[in-house]
């Protein structure tokens, strides 16, 4: 039976005879469509955010017709918790996942989180549903899409063709809401064997001797043309990484043109709402598995054509909580009293009928009925409008190895760290830990410049870090040490750990044990 809803979908329905039956039929597809767009390992390294030398038309365009959140934020800069936050609304040290869920790491949400995740309260709101490309969290049951296409997530231009048929299917008369992953710019693919370096470039999923991927005009960048970020060295090593890098994204940059164009020739453009965004920065070593701006900033662009308001932006602070109750609200099927779905589903009654997780620890001894983030959609008709006044980061593991649980409170004044784990060296991924722009300098000792710190700085790491980030917007000094800080120190200690409370943060008991 087909899902009806006046309030999400207008049709134009016309009688037509097929074998003497007079029948109704759509000329008009469903309403208020979204496709949301996430890509991997990815900063806000586009036209749109004033970078000179990326090559960004389509995202740009975007923007233009839409707003630019220019302080748009992941909890955790790690690929699957990063993930488990944007499907569930909630800080991945509440929803289970605390790092990776692939091969030994193993970590996956709360049997229970299922009443909250994006897939399937987007279904309950009447959509249909479809994923493709990096996906990356677990269980697949609680974060299930009704459909799963095949894509190979280093070609976002084959990625959009597979996503045709979905995108304009009229039997369905349901909106649509595709989940549409990238795996670029993520490292991988070997390194650079053309480069003349000892350290060779990683290729960020590229075609190595400047060959192309199938249906895309590779954009090639010149590493003495490039803007280096200000947590990393200006060195040979890491322009040649970066060259690669903004090659890769703008491969990704093609994939939107591409599914731009089929929505335009459906007659889609005007009825989808289309948001990107990354799951957390780039992959370079300052940037990834951080919670410095390097790790924690992520584009996020939105279009929504019912705004009367585009070319816009916003200052607001948001998060990567924030976009399952936005989108949920956009779909209709948001209840603001509880800041939950309108037609919550009974965690306990579905894994009952299905006969799983019975005895598992489902939910953390607590049930999950409310989203940590809220939603954003008013932003987007006025642009001056604030959102979070404070925002909270959390993280715990990257790979399972890498136990090293850091805390954030930032607002748009002052950003506390509190580094649990500060006796023990900081532990890197492992791609990162083999990138030449992060060898070379390890190579030069201790004291080697990295970015606004030392490779040794960036290896030991201080029990708290408070920096002034409206002045030092770069993270260069702490001032957890300055005398004249202290009550600032002290204060923002009080948020962090009141945000913990909020946010059910079992890391809160470090403050007394530790």
């Amino acid at each position: 039976m087909r899902h009806l809803s006046t309030q999400l979908s207008i049709y134009i329905l016309t009688l037509f005879v097929v074998n003497g039956v007079a029948r109704q039929t759509p000329l008009s597809a469903a309403e208020r469509n979204v496709i949301f767009i996430i890509t991997d390992d990815e900063s806000p390294t586009l036209g749109c955010y004033g970078d000179p030398a990326a090559v960004t038309p389509a995202i740009d365009a975007i923007a233009r017709d839409g707003m630019i959140f220019r302080n748009a934020f992941a909890t955790t800069a790690s690929c699957s918790a990063s993930r488990s936050v944007v499907m569930s609304g909630l800080h991945n040290h509440r929803n289970g996942q605390f790092g990776h869920q692939h091969h030994y790491h193993k970590f996956s949400s709360f049997h229970d989180v299922v009443s909250l995740a994006l897939p399937r309260v987007m279904q309950r709101a009447g959509y249909r549903t479809a994923q493709i490309g990096k996906y990356h969290v677990a269980p697949e049951v609680v974060y299930e899409f009704e459909t799963y296409l095949k894509g190979n997530g280093r070609n976002a231009v084959s990625m959009a063709s597979e996503c045709k048929d979905f995108i304009t299917n009229r039997d369905d008369d349901r909106p649509f809401f595709l989940y549409f992953g990238t795996s670029d710019p993520h490292r991988g693919g070997g390194k650079d064997q053309d480069s003349e370096r000892e350290l060779k470039p990683d290729l960020f999923g590229n075609r190595p001797s400047d060959q192309s991927h199938p249906g895309v005009e590779e954009v090639f960048y010149d590493p003495e043309t490039l803007p280096i970020p200000a947590f990393l060295p200006d060195t040979p090593e890491t322009r040649e990484e970066l060259a690669q890098y903004y090659q890769s994204c703008s491969r990704i940059d093609q994939g939107v043109a591409a599914l731009v164009q089929i929505l335009k020739e459906a007659d889609l453009y005007d009825r989808t709402m289309i948001v990107f965004t990354s799951d957390h920065g780039m992959a370079f070593a300052g940037g990834k598995t951080t919670v410095y701006e390097g790790g924690l900033r992520v584009p996020m662009v939105v279009r929504d054509p019912y705004q009367t308001k585009r070319g816009v932006t916003s200052d607001a602070l948001i998060s990567h909580i924030d976009i399952t109750p936005t989108l949920l609200d956009f779909a209709g099927g948001l209840n603001y009293k509880t800041n939950g779905p309108k037609k919550p589903l009974d965690a306990g009654e579905f894994w009952k009928e299905r006969g799983e997780a019975a005895m598992d620890n489902r939910n953390g001894n607590k049930p999950f009925k409310s989203y940590h983030g809220k939603s954003w959609l008013h932003c987007l008709g006025n642009p001056d409008d604030n959102h979070h006044e404070t925002l909270f980061a959390s993280h715990t593991f990257h790979e399972i190895q890498m136990y090293y649980p850091m805390r954030v409170v930032r607002d748009a004044n002052y950003k506390l760290i509190w580094n649990i784990a500060h006796p023990l060296p900081y532990p890197f991924a492992s791609d990162l830990w083999a990138a030449s722009s992060w060898q070379a300098q390890l190579a030069k000792g201790d004291d080697a410049p990295y970015g606004q710190m030392t490779v040794g700085r960036y290896v030991q790491r201080p029990e708290f870090e408070l920096y002034h980030i409206k002045a030092d917007p770069h993270e260069s000094t702490n001032l957890a040490n300055s005398p004249g800080h202290q009550d600032i120190l002290k204060s923002y200690q009080e948020k962090l750990k009141l945000m913990q409370q909020e946010m059910d943060d079992p890391w809160i008991m470090k403050w007394d044990y530790e």
